[in-house]
């Protein structure tokens, strides 16, 4: 399958824009999140609050949105930030952490899908239980194979209209009709906290950079994290060293490198 751009175009012309990315993310992941943002390419914004989160929206160039510590202070915000990215025409990101953990999670996930997210990204159990599948999940951790929820993301992604990722092992990108696998990355990477949620953020970064092409932005994304965190483990004695090797993996890596490295295949 050919894709539109390669990652490493995709990469290119998102260092060059230096998009400004707003994330509703969680507490945990704002310091990691940033600093993944920033050894990319691309310019964060923690910006949440209900009283700035719309206008905010409005200015930057993508929103990401993270239900992992979600509070009503917090969803109240992502709702004016949502509204608002769909009304200026701004894409945007969900990760809808273990929403299938309890109903107050479930109804805050309903209620932001309304606004149309251009991408969906979580991991196999949370995009199963999104179509209303029985998935294996346990907390924010996954209990099912990407593979096992690869039939969910394209009926999720054809459902409404948007890219659905699913991230593990190797991933898997679709928009209802076109599907790709991503193999790379490191077994250290889910022993570092909050890493899936700085990848949200920065399939926002991408998405700011192609919104024309949120499909292969997605692939992109997934793409540079996966080489980055292949290039890291190399030297990792651990989870405490991969983080800042990772980093520096991600800032060091050009567009060139990426297409050479990356491995993506038509699913």
């Amino acid at each position: 399958m050919r894709m539109e751009h390669t990652p490493g175009q995709l990469l290119s012309a998102m260092r060059a824009k230096n998009p400004l990315v707003q994330n509703i993310t969680n507490f945990v992941a704002m310091n990691i999140a940033a600093n993944v943002m920033l050894a990319a390419g691309a310019s964060p914004a923690m910006v949440h609050t209900k009283e700035e989160a719309g206008e905010f929206a409005r200015i930057a160039a993508a929103l990401t949105i993270n239900i992992g510590t979600l509070s009503p202070d917090f969803l109240a915000g992502m709702k004016e930030a949502a509204k608002a990215a769909g009304e200026a025409g701004k894409p945007w990101v969900l990760d809808p952490v273990a929403h299938f953990a309890t109903a107050y999670r479930r109804a805050a996930v309903a209620e932001l899908v309304e606004f149309r997210p251009a991408v969906i990204r979580g991991n196999a159990s949370e995009i199963m239980a999104l179509l209303g599948e029985r998935s294996s999940g346990q907390g924010v951790d996954s209990g099912d194979s990407v593979t096992a929820a690869e039939g969910a993301a394209t009926a999720l992604a054809g459902r409404n209209a948007c890219v659905v990722a699913v991230t593990g092992e190797v991933d898997f990108v679709t928009d209802g009709r076109r599907s790709v696998r991503i193999a790379g990355g490191s077994a250290l990477m889910p022993r570092v906290t909050a890493l899936g949620c700085s990848l949200t953020c920065l399939v926002g970064a991408f998405a700011a950079a192609g919104p024309q092409d949120v499909f292969g932005a997605t692939v992109a994304a997934l793409a540079m994290f996966a080489v980055a965190g292949e290039e890291a483990a190399v030297e990792a004695k651990g989870p405490g060293s991969f983080s800042p090797l990772f980093l520096d993996r991600l800032a060091a890596l050009t567009p060139e490198m990426l297409d050479a490295k990356a491995r993506v295949v038509a699913a």
